[in-house]
């Protein structure tokens, strides 16, 4: 595995892999890797013959007061995973090296970026968008790789890449789950022994909602109210979100049919976590994805 910490070292190895007439794959990251990132790492190698793993904890997608200086690090432990899991290149830019000077210009989708997580984090996903379609055009990759857990954001970088015409296909791949169905994220990390058995009620309530939708309830607004107070009702859990929205459009529904995602957030302790299913509503059928 070779590691580059500049956008020319990065570029450079890439033009080498596509002369050679290898496909690239990109897997973007904030580090303190965990099996979701690894079950990214192994779905571009599967599908790409070149894979680029970046490691940048972004700034810009951090609100005021949110964890930046304390979001987990540990670059030593993620490289041996990289190393093991067959990664090409690691890119691990400094914040210098991704931002030279102050932005002067962002990615932001009007409506997209400002409901679930964007009507809390009002300034998260402009700075997501951005970094990704920086890291995209740095790297130009066949396929990139995002995890299905982080649902909104995905939809938001498919659309984005649909707008902008980059020529780059977004792949989205299945949240892996601890054994009790908490969604492995890097955030887990804060999870006192207390708060831990506590934070799987997310993953309840959305599986509470999809067994009422194969019940047949097709009324958005109930499934929605039904997952919040799941929620609300957990000691010390406080809830941010639980909606039922289009994945077209993320916007709240209250007939459900076609294309739909149940998505919730939530606080418990310091871990602000996220969570969803999609499912696809055709009469009587709910089909997963």
């Amino acid at each position: 595995m070779r590691i580059a910490q500049s956008i020319a070292q990065v570029r450079q190895l890439v033009r080498e892999a596509r002369s050679a007439g290898k496909s690239i794959g990109l897997v973007p990251t904030m580090g303190y890797l965990h099996d979701g990132h690894l079950a990214l790492l192994k779905a571009a190698k599967t599908g790409t013959d070149f894979v680029v793993v970046s490691i940048f904890v972004n700034p810009t997608q951090f609100g005021p007061n949110e964890d930046f200086e304390n979001y987990p690090r540990d670059v030593a432990r993620d490289e041996t995973l990289l190393q093991d899991g067959g990664c090409d290149v690691l890119f691990l830019p400094s914040v210098e090296e991704m931002y030279p000077k102050p932005l002067a210009t962002t990615v932001e989708l009007a409506g997209l970026g400002q409901t679930l997580c964007g009507a809390s984090r009002p300034t998260h996903f402009r700075g997501v968008t951005t970094v990704v379609s920086k890291l995209l055009h740095i790297t130009m990759p066949d396929k990139a790789y995002f995890g299905q857990k982080d649902g909104q954001q995905a939809l938001l970088i498919q659309r984005m890449v649909f707008d902008l015409n980059i020529p780059s296909e977004i792949v989205t791949v299945p949240t892996v789950r601890e054994a009790d169905g908490l969604a492995k994220s890097s955030r887990n990390v804060y999870l006192t022994d207390e708060e831990r058995p506590h934070a799987t009620v997310l993953y309840k309530a959305l599986q509470e909602a999809k067994q009422t939708l194969m019940e047949g309830v097709r009324s958005g607004t109930s499934i929605a109210e039904e997952m919040r107070q799941r929620i609300a009702n957990e000691p010390m859990v406080v809830l941010d979100y639980a909606e039922v929205v289009s994945r077209d459009t993320l916007e709240p529904l209250e007939k459900l049919e076609g294309p739909i995602m149940l998505a919730v957030a939530a606080f418990v302790g310091k871990a602000r976590l996220i969570d969803n299913v999609q499912l696809t509503l055709v009469g009587d059928d709910v089909i997963e994805g």
